[in-house]
């Protein structure tokens, strides 16, 4: 019971001194690495991310076989 206590206001206090929290004012998203407001720029985002992801192996494929 003890230990747990410990536990925890040791992780509230390393959260807190983070900066990671919602007591900051935080909007959802704001901790990602991509704008997540503009629609369209997001899209193009993962277009690019899945479709070089989807591609590679049919790349792979086509290089050996012209070798």
């Amino acid at each position: 019971m003890i230990g747990n206590q410990i536990i925890r206001r040791f992780t509230t206090s390393v959260i807190r001194k983070s900066g990671h929290g919602l007591d900051n004012g935080a909007r959802p998203g704001s901790n990602l690495p991509f704008d997540t407001h503009n629609k369209y720029k997001l899209t193009a985002y993962f277009i690019l991310f899945f479709g070089t992801a989807f591609s590679i192996p049919f790349l792979a494929v086509r290089h050996q076989l012209l070798k």
